[in-house]
């Protein structure tokens, strides 16, 4: 007898499993990206955003249907990372829109769920772009829809079909791009959401069984934020950072949304740590550890009525621990007791928010009064709750998000949106100097929208070039490249190709160049002595005197040169 309905316990673990194909196949989608660069990233990205969910989806015990699509949708909206990962989490956000007010899922709802999916999704991107994940996506909504009003009953056969079709999609997305046809590669995005679908489908057939899946987290904690091993200092340090541990139910009087949800988190975690909210339909479980108990009660109020109110004072349960140190470590701890995670600074109109890897470039920003900077960019994107974690932190009524990756914009438009006590304002920088011109064209004077537009015209004339090598022979712009090749990236494409770093990096500024040209900014990187980029700044300033060259250490991994003329 064929299946002809889905029950939410039977989604998540098609989820899951989705989640573990995903994950299993992530080397090989980054592989499919169209530059043969070594930071390829879009199946870690879509990875580590259906993971954010998984994990939520994963702890679950007995779900039903509004809590599924709640898990999954939070989870992963909160995080996503890269375009792909944003893509993905927009058509799992409307996917479960479509499905959260059933307790089974049948076919027409799975049809007009998957429509209400790409819609949310097309939606989300300014300039949606055939050829690419949403094509694929498009493709087997059209497909559902098909054998839907075709009165097909069999679930099984359904899904096969469905798979079956994008698979078919997939395949075509060369011909949609002729960048994709060139490398010899199909969509990566595309393949990534293939791979979902295969794996939930395997699910759904009992050929993979979600229960044996680990979904533990993985990542482990920052060297700073990790006392000594066997330092009952640190040990003491860390437990009584936030003195109160402050325990309470919200009974909610409206419905509590994501971006409530967020909010609510972000905020606990503005004023303390060890913060856990779980939310059910109409009541939501809180758990913090905070120096002002307050707080946290006070905005909690705007939900809803509280009870079961529990506030332990941590320091006093701690003290006897604190007696036994020594006189020289309770001496130490007074002086140590000033963590700089605490300090958000003074409340101000304006402030700045920059991603960028490297110790160089992170200074050059703070030096141009950047107040945060949020570690990634090439080699590895922040996710959408990154992003809202830093503006949260900024002490300001306005601030500026300067993502300085074309592949961290969405990322940081979702954030903006996310984000409902501050004026965000995203600046397009899709990289380094556009970031740097960016700040330094930001007029006190002017307005958000007027500072918006000039920043954004001015970022338009800064040129970028960026040498990395290649993981991979391939043809891009009709230029072979090698394995192990040194390329110089340009905006729009492959500039220069050698066997030489600082051959490829003078070839490529040059190709950059143009007669109204009157700056070039050289970044060197991790892994170039300051010697090497002394050598390039003398080439480039004897070939091009009347230009003012301007030599920095950016410290940016992966990268040799970031280079920018204007």
């Amino acid at each position: 007898m064929s299946l002809q309905t889905i029950d939410a316990g039977c989604l998540a673990k098609m989820f899951l499993a989705g989640a573990k194909r995903l994950e299993s196949k992530k080397e090989w989608i980054n592989e499919l990206n169209v530059f043969p660069v070594p930071d390829g990233d879009t199946g870690t990205n879509m990875t580590l955003t259906i993971m954010s969910a998984a994990k939520d989806v994963a702890a679950m015990k007995e779900p039903d249907m509004v809590s599924l699509s709640k898990a999954i949708s939070s989870g992963s909206l909160r995080g996503a990372r890269g375009n792909s990962g944003v893509i993905l989490s927009q058509l799992f956000r409307g996917f479960t829109k479509g499905i959260r007010d059933y307790d089974v899922i049948t076919i027409p709802i799975m049809a007009a769920a998957g429509e209400k999916a790409v819609e949310t999704a097309y939606k989300a991107v300014m300039k949606p772009k055939e050829g690419t994940i949403l094509t694929v996506a498009k493709g087997a909504s059209m497909k559902a829809r098909e054998l839907a009003d075709a009165g097909e009953e069999d679930m099984e056969k359904f899904l096969k079909e469905i798979i079956d079709h994008a698979e078919y999609v997939l395949s075509q997305t060369p011909e949609m791009l002729p960048v994709l046809k060139q490398a010899g590669v199909v969509d990566s995005g595309g393949q990534g959401l293939v791979e979902v679908l295969h794996g939930a489908f395997d699910a759904f057939t009992g050929k993979v069984s979600a229960d044996s899946f680990d979904f533990s987290e993985q990542a482990k904690p920052a060297a700073s934020e990790t006392p000594a091993k066997g330092s009952l200092e640190a040990q003491a340090n860390m437990e009584i950072k936030f003195g109160y541990c402050t325990e309470f139910i919200i009974m909610l009087n409206k419905t509590f949304n994501i971006k409530q949800e967020m909010d609510f988190k972000a905020y606990l975690e503005s004023i303390g740590d060890s913060i856990v909210v779980v939310a059910d339909d109409d009541v939501v479980k809180v758990h913090v550890h905070t120096n002002d108990p307050g707080l946290a009660i006070q905005k909690a109020l705007k939900y809803g009525a509280l009870s079961n109110m529990k506030i332990d004072n941590m320091r006093l349960e701690h003290q006897e621990k604190l007696f036994k140190l020594s006189e020289k470590e309770k001496e130490q701890e007074t002086t140590g007791e000033t963590p700089e995670a605490e300090a958000s600074g003074e409340h101000k109109e304006v402030g700045f928010i920059a991603v960028s890897a490297g110790d160089g470039l992170a200074e050059i920003f703070r030096g141009l009064g950047v107040d945060s900077i949020i570690e990634g960019g090439q080699t590895m994107n922040p996710s959408t709750e990154d992003v809202v974690n830093a503006i949260k932190k900024v002490n300001a009524d306005t601030v500026y998000v300067l993502p300085n990756n074309k592949n961290i914009i969405l990322a940081a438009n979702q954030a903006k949106y996310l984000v409902e006590d501050k004026n965000v304002v995203v600046v397009p920088t899709k990289t380094i100097p556009q970031g740097i011109t960016a700040v330094i064209n930001y007029v006190p004077d002017m307005g958000a929208e007027e500072n918006e537009a000039s920043m954004t015209e001015e970022i338009a004339h800064v040129k970028t070039g960026e040498v990395t090598y290649a993981v991979r022979d391939t043809v891009i712009d009709d230029k072979q490249i090698r394995q192990g090749d040194y390329m110089g990236i340009g905006d729009d494409g492959i500039l220069a190709v050698g066997s030489d770093i600082s051959d490829v990096a003078y070839d490529m500024t040059a190709a950059m160049m143009s007669d109204d040209c009157e700056l070039i900014s050289i970044y060197y990187g991790a892994d170039v002595t300051e010697e090497d980029a002394e050598k390039l700044r003398a080439r480039v300033e004897e070939r091009y005197p009347s230009c003012d060259i301007e030599l920095q250490y950016g410290g940016q991994p992966i990268y040799y040169y970031i280079i920018s003329a204007e």
